[in-house]
């Protein structure tokens, strides 16, 4: 009755994708490129990948075989390993609910500007004060937040195979084959300024991929390495609770170890392209200056007037570009509703429907008042990180740079030190396969990721 209640995936291939799905967001493609701009380049994407196969690796094992274990979504999960470390899976679970109504009202953000240039209002969309003048507006941010929960909760509604497996095999293909065919166009790019120099696309390519040591000391290394760890949150999925919901629908027979090296190929691979997408097209026409745009200006301000300068293909392009961050958001943004869900469906036994309802209830208020929070109730504050920050920023301030750590911090304790490597390498071994990174794991869960993940926090806290 429980497994007809909470589902599964078909297959190991469902899964994948699913859980690639969900890495691939709104994370890898404005935060990603911005990092590796402002971090010299080759040397933050050498230190990414290095993290991703040993950190991102380490995280996303356990939390996997944490939910497969256990059969359980991230609210109930901890509690069935250990009744003491019950606590964890309620901040696992606080975190993927406060993350879910700023995630839908960024989503409402890029159908906007989707709308924009497939009604071939590019232009406008380009125009100084475009992006700052709809998220002040007080009508239009709330109805497409909603559209864009609702899109959402209709993949949730329908279930783990027909609604969130099924839509990722249809949305990922098409998701990769956008990412790639702009990554080429991008590289093909040139522009002649007013200087007679003319900056091509493999220029851009070279400032995003060389390595750039020039003034790279300690101190700077440092935050580069803080960056990279930082953007593996994002990127990953991890510690949001997800990978638990999503590795508590996998087969027993499936293989984990060879899924978690897919799922890390596919976001290690759109967070490059993402960046071969977005710099030599930013490089090409704003220089190396307009390569270090960061956030919402990054994709709302500056990617449209790069557009823009490409001439009659502009739309078209823009068009496409905003598909594909479109379809990431979603893939991204129903994992973390499924979080939700599926906690309500195991902690309190409501079927599928009535918890989606709820938590689409939930999220679609707390969207509003985000959503109001550059006009209505508008309001700034200033971080213990330093940044200044409204509602949005809040939550993403305390979910991503607080709770999200502390999950991860106590996960690694918990299975390095309570429980026991062993708990999650019997998890991933216990068909007959081989674990290749035994080593790496044992080594990371106990002693490197919480020492790293405590750095983190300590800093976001601006104690250090």
């Amino acid at each position: 009755m429980e497994d007809k209640k909470r589902g599964s995936f078909g297959g190991s291939l469902g899964f994948v994708l699913a859980a690639a799905g969900s890495a691939v967001g709104l994370g890898n493609i404005w935060r990603f490129p911005y990092l590796a701009a402002k971090d010299g380049g080759g040397v933050f994407l050498v230190t990414y990948l290095v993290l991703a196969l040993t950190f991102g690796f380490t995280l996303l094992t356990a939390e996997i075989t944490i939910g497969r274990k256990t059969k359980q979504s991230p609210l109930t999960a901890y509690k069935k390993l250990s009744k003491k470390f019950g606590w964890l899976g309620i901040i696992a679970c606080i975190v993927p609910f406060m993350i879910m109504p700023y995630y839908c009202a960024i989503g409402g953000w890029v159908l906007k500007y989707f709308i924009a240039f497939v009604t071939g209002h590019g232009e406008d969309a380009a125009k100084d004060g475009y992006f700052g003048e709809f998220i002040s507006s007080k009508a239009e941010p709330v109805v497409l937040t909603l559209i864009f929960l609702g899109i959402c909760a209709f993949i949730v509604f329908r279930g783990v195979s027909a609604g969130i497996e099924k839509s990722s095999r249809i949305l990922m293909p098409i998701l990769l084959l956008l990412v790639v065919g702009i990554a080429i166009f991008s590289l093909t790019l040139s522009h002649t300024g007013d200087d007679g120099k003319t900056v091509t696309g493999l220029s851009g390519l070279k400032a995003y991929v060389v390595p750039d040591f020039k003034g790279l000391k300690l101190g700077k290394f440092f935050e580069i390495l803080t960056d990279a760890l930082g953007q593996l949150f994002y990127s990953l999925s991890i510690a949001m609770g997800i990978m638990i919901a999503y590795g508590s629908y996998v087969p027993d027979d499936a293989n984990l170890s060879k899924s978690v090296n897919q799922i890390e190929f596919f976001d290690t691979l759109i967070a490059f392209l993402a960046g071969v997408m977005v710099i030599p097209a930013i490089y090409v026409f704003q220089g190396r200056a307009g390569m270090e745009a960061s956030g919402p200006s990054l994709m709302f301000v500056s990617l449209p007037k790069v557009f823009m300068k490409m001439g009659a293909v502009g739309n078209i392009i823009g068009t496409l570009f905003f598909a594909m961050v479109l379809f990431a958001a979603v893939t991204s943004a129903v994992s973390i509703l499924e979080a939700v869900v599926s906690s309500i469906i195991d902690q309190f036994g409501i079927d599928r429907k009535k918890s989606t309802l709820i938590e689409t209830v939930a999220a679609g208020i707390i969207g509003v008042i985000v959503c109001l929070g550059y006009n209505v109730f508008k309001f700034e504050i200033k971080l213990p990180n330093g940044s200044v920050a409204q509602i949005l920023d809040i939550l993403d301030y305390i979910s991503n740079y607080i709770l999200m750590p502390v999950v991860a911090i106590v996960t690694c304790i918990l299975i390095g030190w309570v429980l026991g490597p062993k708990v999650s390498i019997d998890e991933v071994t216990k068909n007959g396969e081989k674990f290749h990174r035994k080593a790496v794991f044992i080594v990371m869960i106990k002693f490197i990721a919480p020492t790293l993940l405590s750095v983190l926090l300590l800093m976001s806290l601006g104690i250090i």
